[in-house]
């Protein structure tokens, strides 16, 4: 009797565990990087990560992903920073952007200025400052990259130098839980909480 009864309480103690993971098999999970958002009506616009490699991320899924932040306000992390810049590949010295007219990406050769490598976020070179930083007059913009803990002066065509200042910089990533596509229901802000490093 007293087995039966012993079954019967590890059963009872089981079931919420696998009720929980039953919902979390039922849902997805889309990891990118965010190229706009619109604060007023909760939609986030990624490019999603096709490789969730944090050293070495894939920005290059098309089209554009778009949800909605999660209706509960309990499962939104921050709010993100859109930003056009995918990738900088200081060895090419090529800059790609994501171009919301397009819609499709856009790689970019530049002039390499000034490269300092090594360069951590509590480094006085970038600590408290902002970046990217355009300079009209110079043809210039110079970006900082955390990941690659790369700060980096471009000379760039002057065609480009009229794109926003966001257009250099990179965007959040982040990671929404979903059932519905285009609703998420969890909303975490990667960079924002410092898992992986920009």
């Amino acid at each position: 009797m007293l087995k039966k009864i012993g079954y019967w309480l590890c059963l009872l103690a089981a079931l919420p565990l696998a009720f929980l993971f039953g919902c979390a098999e039922s849902g997805k999970v889309v990891q990118g990087r965010v190229v706009a958002f619109d604060k007023d009506r909760k939609l986030v616009t990624i490019i999603r990560d096709n490789k969730a490699n944090a050293l070495n991320p894939d920005y290059s899924h098309l089209p554009p992903l778009t949800y909605a932040l999660p209706v509960d306000p309990r499962e939104i992390g921050p709010l993100p920073k859109a930003g056009g810049r995918m990738k900088l590949d200081v060895e090419k010295n090529q800059v790609t952007i994501f171009d919301p007219q397009t819609q499709n990406f856009k790689a970019i050769d530049f002039k390499p200025v000034e490269k300092k490598t090594g360069v951590e976020r509590d480094d006085p070179l970038v600590k408290g400052k902002k970046f990217p930083v355009v300079d009209k007059q110079q043809k210039t913009v110079t970006i900082y990259s955390r990941r690659l803990k790369v700060v980096e002066t471009l000379s760039l065509p002057e065609e480009y130098l009229g794109l926003p200042d966001s257009t250099w910089d990179a965007g959040d990533e982040v990671r929404l839980y979903y059932n519905e596509e285009g609703k998420s229901l969890r909303f975490m802000n990667i960079t924002q909480t410092d898992i992986y490093k920009k």
